[in-house]
């Protein structure tokens, strides 16, 4: 399910050029803050392993549904939309972290969901924001 939401006018892109790292950082945080508006609780960030990193671990209580969320974050759509850089290769990763993220933290949940968000940050506009949900 794909659904694009502007975030609130305080949200605003300025025009000046943050780092890769800043402006990545910068989008996983205002991620986090959109799934805790549509309910969802964040539970870790930036998990790292072997394997790789997982943006954003939170869950879903109303599902009862454990959700793995990859964030993706631009400046523009030269290069297609941030969510189209979840190729299925990574979709493949993902799913192997959600598989260790669970070996290292015994949760009891009856399933597990992996998302995409994408964020765009266009100098002067609102930010956009899209949330695939249910990718892999």
């Amino acid at each position: 399910m794909a659904t694009t939401h502007e975030a609130g006018e305080s949200q605003k892109a300025t025009g000046s050029h943050p780092s890769r790292r800043e402006l990545g950082q910068h989008g996983e945080e205002e991620a986090a803050r959109y799934l805790q508006l549509q309910g969802l609780t964040v539970i870790e960030r930036n998990w790292r392993c072997r394997e790789g990193e997982i943006d954003i671990v939170a869950l879903d209580d109303i599902g009862d549904c454990l959700v793995i969320v990859e964030v993706k974050t631009r400046t523009s759509e030269r290069f297609g939309r941030p969510v189209e850089a979840v190729t299925p290769v990574k979709a493949r990763r993902l799913r192997v972290l959600a598989a260790r993220w669970l070996a290292d933290h015994p949760i009891n949940t009856s399933r597990i969901r992996i998302d995409v968000i994408g964020m765009l940050y266009r100098p002067g506009a609102l930010v956009e924001v899209e949330h695939l949900q249910d990718v892999a």
